[in-house]
């Protein structure tokens, strides 16, 4: 589904390819966390260059659910991300190469858009995840939920090594 033939793309100029990649599809295999939790919507337009790359651009939409870093509930994450990809043959990168463009193989008839897709999936997938701005986290001590319940817990404690100082403020 997410494979073009570049002879086509060649001759008609440009392509658009819509589609989606399941949850379940292997690509996602290796990974555990950072799986999307429902498929991973693709819309993109390829052209081709005169120099002979390729570029894509379009967008990427899905979710994945993960632990809020605070309270630990679980949290919906939405991904949607606008993408802009280019491909070209080695020769025609130089000692220009920063990253940003992945290679394309001379030889090859067809270009798969899979890795690059899973690439900039997992770039576009937030370090840490919040159920709200306001979340207020676990207790500490006790270990409450404190966006659902308040506790008794005193979470200052004293560090012995200032006793002397707090004599002397008390005076």
């Amino acid at each position: 589904m997410f494979r073009v033939n570049l002879t086509d793309l060649d001759r008609e100029g440009s392509k658009e390819i819509r589609g989606e990649l399941s949850p379940e599809d292997p690509l996602w295999n290796d990974l555990e966390e950072e799986r999307p939790s429902r498929a991973l919507r693709v819309d993109l337009t390829l052209t081709t260059t005169s120099s002979g790359q390729v570029i894509a651009r379009g967008s990427m939409q899905t979710e994945l659910e993960r632990s809020c870093r605070r309270c630990l509930e679980p949290v919906t994450v939405e991904i949607d991300e606008e993408l802009s990809l280019v491909w070209s043959i080695p020769d025609e990168l130089g000692e220009e190469d920063d990253g940003e463009i992945r290679l394309l193989e001379p030889t090859s008839n067809e270009l798969e858009l899979g890795e690059a897709l899973r690439e900039e999936f997992l770039l576009a997938v937030p370090r840490f995840a919040l159920c709200s701005e306001t979340c207020a986290g676990l207790c500490p001590r006790c270990g409450v939920n404190r966006n659902e319940t308040t506790c008794d817990c005193t979470l200052e404690e004293r560090d012995p090594r200032w006793d002397a100082l707090r004599e002397l403020q008390t005076e």
